[in-house]
C-alpha cells in the first residue's frame, strides 16, 4: 500500500479531491491531513472523508512532523494549498518525495507572498492573456523545483481575478490528483 500524506492552511477542496480520487484506487491511500491552521477547513473536509488531522506549530514543524513522517515513510508528500516554507531537512529526508500545486505558469507568479488572490490580482494587473497550474516538486526555494506538469487557460481581457482564479480552480481539480497518480505508478 502506497500512502500519501497532505499539507494544507486552507479551505482544502484540493485536498478533498485527492482524498476522493484515490478512495477509489486500489493500494493507495491518503493516510493523513497535516494542517498548520486550528481553523482550516480542511479539517472538516477530511474529518466527513474519514481520514486523520494533525494540527502542528511552527515548533513541532521543525522537528516532530518531520520524524513523523520518516516513521510513516510516505510515497509523496503533498502540499495543496500548504503556505509555510518547507524546511531543507524536509527536502533532504524526502528528495523528489515532495510536490506543490501553483496557481500559475511558473516560474511566472511565484515565490514568497505569491499564493491566492495575490496570484490573481497580479495577472490581472500584467494584463496576461493565459494563465494556469503549475505542479513541481519542492526544493528549498518557493516556487523553484523541477517542473512536473502544467496546465493552461486562456484570460479573456475582461475576466477579473476571481474569474481567473475558478478557471484555475477547475484545471486544479482536473489534473492533481491525475498527476499524483502518474508520479506514484512511475515511481
Amino acid at each position: 500500500m502506497k500512502t500519501i500524506v497532505v499539507f494544507a492552511s486552507g479551505s482544502g477542496t484540493n485536498a478533498e479531491k485527492i482524498i476522493s480520487y484515490f478512495a477509489e484506487v486500489e493500494n493507495v491511500l491518503v493516510s493523513k491531513i497535516y494542517t498548520n491552521n486550528p481553523n482550516a477547513g480542511v479539517i472538516n473536509r477530511a474529518s466527513n472523508l474519514g481520514v486523520k488531522t494533525r494540527v502542528f506549530d511552527r515548533i513541532s514543524f521543525k522537528k516532530e512532523v518531520l520524524e513523523e513522517l520518516q516513521v510513516q515513510k510516505p510515497a509523496l508528500i503533498v502540499l495543496a494549498g500548504f503556505l509555510w516554507k518547507i524546511p531543507q531537512a524536509y527536502t533532504e529526508a524526502f528528495p523528489n518525495k515532495i510536490i506543490n500545486i501553483h496557481p500559475a505558469l511558473l516560474p511566472k507568479y511565484g515565490g514568497k507572498g505569491m499564493y491566492g488572490a495575490h496570484v490573481f490580482d497580479a495577472i490581472v494587473a500584467n494584463s496576461e492573456s493565459e494563465t494556469g497550474i503549475t505542479i513541481h516538486y519542492v526544493n528549498e526555494h518557493y516556487d523553484e523545483g523541477t517542473i512536473i506538469f502544467q496546465a493552461k487557460t486562456r484570460i479573456a481581457t475582461s475576466d477579473t481575478a476571481s474569474e481567473i482564479a475558478q478557471k484555475t480552480h477547475i484545471l486544479e481539480y482536473a489534473h492533481f490528483a491525475p498527476q499524483i497518480h502518474q508520479l506514484l505508478q512511475n515511481g
